[in-house]
């Protein structure tokens, strides 16, 4: 069984794959004061330690890694693959400073061009909103980063003490007659238009009008929807990129 940790700002989220098949997808919150041991006992609730044969990780958080390099090691007795710069992926990154792309979207768009082709976007509704592009010739093309959904709206209520919080949901029409319906409103119409209108845009710089948009993360759901250039969700896009860096490098190693 391979282990697969996409280890974000906010979340983590962990899959656990038998060959291609993803058989366990769960969630947490991200505690960046967590130790290797807590790790373990965290994870024992929900993962038989003894039946991994490996662990991908991809991490956000630069302190954690060494914590899961300490729980593989101790507890799991598993090989760890850390995502990062060095490690071989099967794709081209076009950037000034490749070091600077986080690892969860190179696992994004490894998994893209897999699962859904060449031209492609990806849109993951993380911390931030990640856009990230694959070009006609699969490589990573670069992409755009905007404030997340949560996060707008904690900054909004930080600064408005008189707005409610909200449940993330979708009201019935755009125009509301309730300030919690208003704020829904804003939230959910107003990000999915973000969208359509960075995509618009990325798509005429590709040439590729067509270019399917794959959206991911934890509010993918929720704006989805509403959005008119999001071609399909997939929630386990992440863990699927992380999954096929892992059998490229367990490819590459020399027989024992």
């Amino acid at each position: 069984m391979l282990l697969a940790i996409d280890v974000g700002n906010t979340q983590t989220v962990f899959g656990l794959f038998d060959g291609p098949a993803l058989t366990e997808q769960f969630r947490v919150g991200t505690d960046r004061s967590h130790t290797g041991d807590e790790l373990a006992v965290m994870l024992r609730a929900f993962v038989d330690l003894g039946a991994l044969a490996g662990i991908v990780l991809s991490s956000s958080v630069p302190p954690l890694v060494r914590e899961y390099e300490a729980f593989a090691e101790r507890w799991a007795g598993a090989d760890l693959l850390v995502v990062g710069p060095g490690v071989p992926t099967g794709m081209a990154v076009r950037y000034d400073d490749p070091r600077e792309v986080g690892p969860d979207r190179i696992a994004n768009a490894v998994a893209a061009r897999e699962r859904h082709g060449a031209p492609a976007v990806v849109v993951d509704f993380g911390t931030s909103t990640n856009f990230d592009v694959v070009n006609a010739a699969g490589e990573f093309a670069g992409g755009v980063l905007a404030p997340g959904v949560e996060i707008s709206m904690d900054a909004l209520f930080a600064r408005a003490a008189r707005l409610p919080k909200i449940p993330f949901e979708a009201p019935d029409r755009v125009i509301s007659q309730t300030t919690t319906a208003a704020l829904q409103s804003g939230l959910v119409y107003g990000f999915a238009g973000q969208v359509d209108a960075i995509v618009d845009r990325i798509r005429v710089e590709l040439d590729a009008a067509d270019a399917p948009v794959v959206a991911t993360g934890g509010l993918a759901d929720l704006i989805a929807p509403h959005s008119a250039t999001i071609t399909a969700v997939d929630r386990e896009l992440t863990l699927q990129g992380l999954r096929l860096i892992w059998e490229k490098n367990r490819a590459a190693q020399p027989p024992p």
